[in-house]
């Protein structure tokens, strides 16, 4: 009797080295319309506002003081203030510290001693000295410099120890982060350009640098860029969009009037769509980058799967994580905005009539902006994936990052 063996047919798709050459123009191509962009959009220096600092007038300057003394008070507070905003009830305290220029005296109002101030705390003090007049003290904030930086070190030992290399290549992506934000971004919001059109290209060359740093450079990490920029894209016009619809001035707060009042050609209606875009870049990232991976890991399981099955698998994957990554949104929010919902509870006001004040409803649209356009960069990054995902048995792919001491992986081959 015969037998006739019956093999599946693997369709590899394009050439793996033509489908990484091809991308790598894109992606270059992408990264060079940026820099182009950042370039245009690079803050002239002489816009950007430098007399604003409240604390930098003549005669001020800050001063690194130790409280040696506390002593309270009766001050008589409570009732409402002199902006019609209600005072602490309780003790004020006057307070002596040891400077390197002798001694210094100042008073803590009510809330501030309540919140707890101790002899040995380390301050930061404002000495306030007018030409002809008598020196006086006031004081500016705590001195958090040494555990700040511990906390920041203690984090980066672990991130590399857990996570080595991509950890460190990680924690170098947030040093990326942090220059983007400092040197263009936020400069740029100041000096009057369009704070949406900053925020998305300075995320585009923020997502282009930390992806590859922290995933390696590989057709898979290239699914999850694409899949983050059409995210991007799509929060930012959703952003213009409910920031116009919803009437978001941008000015909700004390400091947001401080802020008008400090640099008068701030667009803040503008910087409040850009913020939409900033805010979801972590978890945005977090879901491309986990959607790629689910499909190639999808695919190495079953390489003859086809395109229409792997995309279904994948999005229930990216079922659950829509789902988790939506409550992540909202509970950053609630947790950042703690005082103003226990505001909301002591002021017993319905939750109906405070969401729609300019400070909550900020927060409102951002969370519910950023979380449409997470739930939208799922199925995109999805299909992406699984156009560019390997369908032979034996493709594998490696990223170019280092593996094991004194070795590094090979070329992507897939």
């Amino acid at each position: 009797m015969a037998h006739s063996h019956s093999h599946a047919v693997v369709d590899h798709g394009p050439p793996r080295r033509g489908l990484a050459a091809t991308l790598a123009v894109i992606v270059l191509g992408i990264a060079a319309m940026a820099i182009v962009a950042m370039v245009v959009l690079w803050p002239d220096s002489t816009k950007v506002p430098r007399d604003a600092n409240p604390y930098g007038g003549q005669g001020v300057t800050t001063v690194d003081a130790k409280v040696t003394g506390v002593d309270p008070f009766d001050c008589n507070s409570g009732g409402q203030g002199p902006d019609g905003l209600p005072q602490v009830k309780g003790d004020c305290a006057h307070i002596t510290a040891s400077t390197d220029d002798g001694t210094a005296t100042f008073d803590l109002d009510a809330a501030r001693y309540k919140a707890g101030i101790k002899a040995g705390d380390e301050v930061k003090i404002l000495r306030i000295a007018p030409k002809g007049q008598a020196v006086s003290y006031e004081f500016l904030d705590f001195r958090r410099g040494l555990p700040l930086t511990a906390l920041a070190a203690i984090f980066s030992v672990l991130v590399v120890v857990v996570a080595r290399w991509r950890g460190l290549f990680a924690l170098v992506g947030i040093a990326v982060t942090m220059l983007a934000l400092t040197k263009f971004i936020l400069p740029a919001f100041l000096a009057g350009e369009s704070p949406l059109l900053v925020a998305m290209v300075g995320s585009t060359a923020i997502m282009i640098v930390v992806l590859y740093l922290a995933h390696g450079v590989s057709i898979r990490t290239t699914s999850a860029l694409f899949g983050t920029l059409v995210g991007i894209g799509l929060t930012g016009l959703l952003g213009l969009g409910a920031t116009a619809w919803t009437n978001l001035s941008g000015v909700g707060s004390e400091n947001d009037q401080v802020l008008v009042a400090s640099v008068p050609g701030i667009h803040l209606q503008g910087v409040v769509a850009a913020t939409m875009v900033i805010a979801g870049l972590g978890v945005l990232n977090d879901v491309t980058v986990t959607q790629a991976s689910a499909v190639w890991e999808l695919r190495a399981v079953q390489p003859t799967m086809r395109g229409a099955q792997l995309f279904a698998s994948a999005m229930r994957i990216g079922r659950d994580h829509i789902a988790s990554s939506v409550y992540t949104l909202v509970f950053a929010y609630a947790g950042s905005a703690m005082t103003i919902l226990l505001l909301i509870t002591a002021y017993q006001q319905s939750l109906g009539t405070m969401a729609t004040t300019e400070e909550i409803g900020t927060e409102i649209v951002r969370t519910i902006v950023g979380a449409i356009g997470l739930v939208l960069a799922v199925p995109i990054t999805t299909a992406f994936a699984v156009l560019m995902a390997p369908s032979g048995e034996d493709e594998q792919e490696e990223a170019y990052v280092p593996t094991r001491r004194g070795s590094h992986a090979g070329p992507a081959g897939s």
